[in-house]
């Protein structure tokens, strides 16, 4: 007897799914095949060799391609023109589940109320998996270079002897990423080479994201424009104090391109944030630019490229180990107005070891933020964020004293 249930609930268990394949192949008939969400075919892109340092008539002059044009966009949740601006990421194929929490942080947060676009770069080929898994992730087009060869090797100028030595002596000092080529290329790019990559020829801004990121605030109005229209052109969450043993002949190096440029050193700069004796040594006072909104058109200027090949020359990327970081903010701080250089309080952030928590509560509370303001790095006598406050005559965010 229990036999012959058994085998009856299998006979109806066999109808039931032949039902079920007929509906369904029956509602697909005529249909077009659709691929998986988040595939777009598409492919990485290597920048052509014409891109050189120095000629801005070659820089402009790159050509330019679109992988994905085939995705479509979801519309902005928040009305109005979208500005010509980018997410820009350096990666590697290894970062991706690294780089997935960003990309989740950023567009939870920020962009799938606005659709911005997000650039790639690997100094590598990026593969299948890396390119699905963020297409899937970012609401605007995703698009993935190779960064050329030239851009991320030592230049014919560097003695590699001596770069190798430097490493060595870094590394028993025990001074972090002293003896990594690769940090090294990585921070010369960063500097130099970015904002020229043929994808980025096509901005006019961009929003710079690493791996491992967070954002603990909802942002509600579109950063880019804000930037635009405010005439900012350099911005910020976190800035300290930098490494000494990085950067011992730096300030050195600025002083020498100060001196054979001139004409690039603004009138109303932030001299005051980098010096404390009006530019005769440096306090290491830096950005920290892991987190960057700026304005690629800036960077892509005659001065900064003369800025920037003035310090590539004296080697301290090599025989040193000179950061982005430091390299931008002394730029900022020298090629621009105070006034275009901007600190977003309201732009909750962290980056291994170092929280931004925004200063204010009611803030907190409005735009749903989940970070502990015990944590906000801000008001940290190792954060230069003060110095900024008091150079530019701003008062500082109600209830800072609290969190000293």
């Amino acid at each position: 007897m229990a036999g012959t249930q058994r085998y009856l609930r299998y006979i109806v268990f066999a109808l039931i799914c032949l039902v079920l394949l007929f509906f369904i192949s029956s509602s697909s008939s005529g249909s077009t095949v659709s691929w998986p969400a988040g595939y777009n075919g598409n492919e990485a892109v290597s920048t052509p060799e014409a891109i050189k340092t120095g000629s801005l008539e070659q820089l402009q002059s790159s050509p330019s391609t679109t992988p994905n044009d085939n995705k479509q966009l979801p519309p902005a949740t928040v009305p109005g023109d979208r500005m010509n601006a980018t997410f820009v990421t350096l990666a590697r194929n290894s970062d991706v589940w690294e780089i997935a929490k960003s990309i989740r942080n950023v567009e939870d947060r920020f962009n799938r109320k606005f659709n911005y676009d997000w650039v790639f770069l690997n100094d590598d080929d990026f593969n299948d998996e890396f390119k699905s898994v963020t297409t899937a992730l970012v609401s605007g087009k995703t698009r993935y270079g190779k960064i050329p060869k030239e851009h991320w090797s030592f230049p014919e100028f560097i003695d590699q002897d001596r770069a190798a030595k430097v490493r060595d002596e870094m590394k028993e000092k025990k001074i972090i990423y002293g003896d990594s080529i690769s940090y090294r290329h990585m921070c010369r790019y960063e500097s130099g080479f970015f904002f020229r990559h043929e994808l980025m020829l096509e901005y006019e801004w961009y929003w710079r994201v690493e791996p491992s990121i967070e954002l603990y605030c909802d942002i509600d109005y579109d950063t880019f424009k804000f930037m635009a229209e405010n005439k900012k052109k350099y911005s910020f969450v976190l800035s300290l104090y930098e490494y000494v043993e990085t950067i011992p002949t730096l300030w050195n190096a600025v002083k020498n391109f100060t001196k054979a440029y001139p004409e690039h050193v603004t009138e109303g700069n932030m001299m005051k944030f980098l010096s404390d004796d009006n530019g005769d040594s440096y306090n290491h006072c830096h950005f920290w630019s892991n987190f960057e909104i700026g304005n690629l058109n800036w960077l892509r200027s005659q001065a900064y490229i003369d800025y920037f090949e003035s310090l590539d020359h004296a080697g301290g990327f090599f025989y040193e180990r000179w950061g982005d970081a430091p390299v931008h903010s002394i730029a900022a701080s020298l090629m621009l107005k105070k006034e275009e250089i901007h600190f977003f309080n309201d732009i909750a952030y962290y980056h291994v070891p170092f929280t931004h928590c925004p200063t204010g509560e009611k803030y907190r509370l409005d735009h749903k933020c989940h970070c502990n303001p015990k944590d906000n790095f801000d008001w940290n006598g190792y954060s230069c964020t003060a110095r900024y406050y008091e150079v530019n005559g701003m008062e500082k965010p109600a209830g800072y004293e609290k969190e000293q």
